[in-house]
């Protein structure tokens, strides 16, 4: 769970490489500059967009969060099915979850557990574009491009829909970018802008936004005067071929004053947070990611998403468990939503937790649980979300829904109407082709 975990090669059961590398400039696959980024920003200005005033949390459990293990445990099945862990009380009466996120326990009043959930897949990449877009792809999807959308993510959605707040990108991704994270054909207008760096570092600083806060006047100046030169030759070839190539000088000089901001220093610089809040936050990845979602949210980002890996426990699922992934998920969750609440945002922030899948039930030979998508939990608290409920529930060995089950198309229902987004509106494909924001999901009314 440490900062170190951010640089190593990690591999998943369908031997797929995912590199926690950092990649400078990955917004730049989608020609998203920051001067393109703020004149985007500036042209949805003009349109007087008013949405509700709701921003998304997104954190995405990579790999698949064995939910049997942490929020919808069974006590009473067979040994093979339980597993190691045991249920304890929460703070909201007749309410259960597993003994390794205590922490998480005290805050359930603040959140609620959808226990009906399921897909009808149980594959990586097919499973984690589903729960990004809320549309399960089609024929001639790769899941190894990066980005792989055949359908645009939710962030991109919230950032084409409701535009940006001030001066801060609608969509941010970190500490990197899920391949299913991309805006599809909504374009590089709606594409995330991506953080590639992990807010745990001691050296943490945003490429292409915001330089070292300790940077020199006079290597400032140096860096602004190297720009001014490398803009001529661009101009000596654009101007007369571009009559509005002008434009470019204007935001350019925009993104350099807000890199130099102290409005843009105080959403990214993570270092001028409470060394008490970041220790209870976690010293770790998952723990200053879920402390940068807040700072983002609270500045004015519409959707932070957080990818965060690996939870693909099919060998020794419960050491794994135990000893790696829930003690950080408990600390960085539990104060997420205390730190939301105590600053009086919590109403004004969707936070939605899942993996792509959860686990099978039955224990495999290796002490692990593999891929299950047909019955999991997803955790969603804040932002109008009525918190402390359940609702639905698996049946006794949580193999499948016990009732009427939700999928990714209610949960896309769901949030894009607590953000005051039509679910019935369209966007159109490069073709033509109108295609719904939501895929026919339906909001689930027992958390509103």
């Amino acid at each position: 769970m440490g900062g170190s975990n951010m640089h190593r090669t990690i591999r998943f059961c369908d031997g797929i490489v995912r590199r926690d590398f950092l990649r400078v400039g990955t917004a730049g696959l989608f020609g998203l500059s920051l001067p393109a980024l703020l004149e985007r920003q500036a042209r949805a200005a003009d349109k007087g967009l008013s949405p509700k005033d709701v921003s998304l949390i997104f954190l995405f459990l990579h790999g698949g969060l064995s939910t049997i293990d942490t929020w919808d445990l069974k006590p009473d099945a067979p040994a093979e099915f339980r597993g190691d862990f045991k249920p304890i009380d929460t703070n909201v009466s007749g309410i259960r979850i597993g003994e390794l996120v205590p922490r998480i326990a005290r805050q359930m009043d603040k959140f609620s557990l959808v226990r009906s959930f399921r897909h009808h897949n149980s594959d990586h990449g097919p499973a984690d574009h589903y729960m990004f877009t809320g549309y399960f792809p089609g024929a001639g999807f790769n899941p190894n491009l990066n980005p792989n959308n055949q359908r645009p993510a939710h962030g991109s959605i919230i950032a084409k829909k409701l535009g940006p707040r001030g001066s801060v990108p609608p969509y941010v991704c970190l500490p990197k970018m899920h391949p299913s994270g991309g805006p599809a054909y909504l374009g590089a207008g709606a594409a995330p802008f991506v953080i590639d760096a992990d807010p745990n570092s001691p050296t943490f600083a945003v490429p292409d936004l915001l330089p070292p806060v300790t940077l020199a006047a006079n290597r400032l100046q140096a860096r602004k005067d190297l720009l001014a030169q490398v803009d001529r030759f661009q101009k000596s070839a654009e101007v007369k071929a571009n009559a509005a190539a002008g434009s470019v000088s204007t935001f350019q000089e925009k993104a350099f004053s807000l890199m130099t901001s102290p409005e843009a220093k105080k959403a990214f610089d993570i270092k001028a947070e409470p060394e008490k809040l970041r220790d209870e936050y976690g010293r770790h990845s998952l723990g200053q990611s879920c402390l940068m979602a807040r700072r983002l949210v609270e500045a004015g980002v519409r959707c932070v998403t957080i990818d965060h890996s690996n939870w693909d426990t099919h060998d020794n699922n419960f050491a794994t468990l135990k000893r790696d992934l829930l003690p950080g998920l408990d600390a960085a969750l539990s104060t997420l939503f205390r730190d939301l609440a105590d600053r009086g945002i919590l109403d004004r922030t969707l936070v939605l937790v899942t993996g792509e899948f959860g686990r099978t039930p039955r224990i495999n030979k290796n002490a692990g649980r593999d891929h299950w998508g047909p019955a999991f939990t997803v955790a969603l608290g804040g932002g109008g979300i009525q918190g402390g409920r359940v609702v639905g529930k698996s049946d006794a060995r949580a193999e499948r829904p016990a009732g009427d089950p939700y999928g990714p198309e209610d949960l896309c229902a769901t949030m894009y109407r607590l953000l005051g987004i039509d679910p019935e509106d369209e966007f159109y494909t490069p073709e033509g082709r109108p295609v719904k924001i939501v895929n026919n999901g339906r909001a689930i009314q027992e958390l509103l």
